[in-house]
């Protein structure tokens, strides 16, 4: 594995479950994601200089395709029912290893972040993507910190997408292949399936 751009030096993808991914890029450039998508023949150039991708099956949110862990943490602070729904710990447990094998050996694109301007309820991020794009996406979507909050970033949440992952769902309790599941206790959102940015 080796490391490339802007991260802290005791990030380690490793207490993640990735040890053996490939090159791992940290928090590239706008430009340098663009060009990678580029070169890998995922997106192109519109004439406005827009990157343009197709995400592939799903253009939106797939809302009865999104799940939340039910555990300790969660079972009587959630109005589960059609737009909550229940996934078992060992179901999440089970997918994310399945998730990070999956990963082992890609390079990755990690993005630092954090959601909310106001201090006194801001939360930092760290997503993992599988693609360049995704990456991008999270540089537009999510609030940047600066270099010296890079080198010192110690994230509260993790987000672990992985598009081209498709879950099997008779074995892996989702709906179909695609999923997102939240993780209130480990603080995780596990995506696969889906190439739509949204989900993020």
């Amino acid at each position: 594995m080796k490391n490339f751009g802007l991260k802290n030096a005791s990030a380690d993808l490793g207490q993640l479950g990735l040890e053996q991914s490939g090159n791992v890029y940290w928090n590239f450039s706008p430009a340098e994601l663009i060009e990678r998508t580029i070169q890998s023949g995922e997106g192109t150039l519109a004439d406005n200089g827009a990157l343009v991708i197709k995400t592939g099956e799903f253009t939106g949110r797939a809302p009865e395709d999104r799940f939340i862990v039910e555990d300790d943490s969660t079972r009587g602070s959630i109005d589960w029912g059609k737009v909550n729904i229940r996934f078992s710990t060992e179901k999440f447990e089970a997918l994310y290893g399945k998730v990070c094998a999956y990963l082992q050996g890609q390079d990755l694109f990690v993005r630092d972040a954090y959601v909310c301007a106001d201090e006194q309820y801001r939360l930092s991020l760290r997503v993992v993507a599988q693609k360049p794009w995704s990456a991008l996406f999270c540089y537009n979507m999510f609030m940047r910190p600066t270099e010296a909050e890079i080198l010192s970033a110690e994230p509260e949440w993790t987000i672990l997408c992985a598009p081209d992952f498709k879950a099997n769902p008779a074995v892996d309790g989702t709906r179909s292949p695609n999923f997102v599941v939240v993780n209130f206790t480990r603080r995780i959102v596990l995506i696969g399936g889906t190439g739509y940015t949204g989900e993020m």
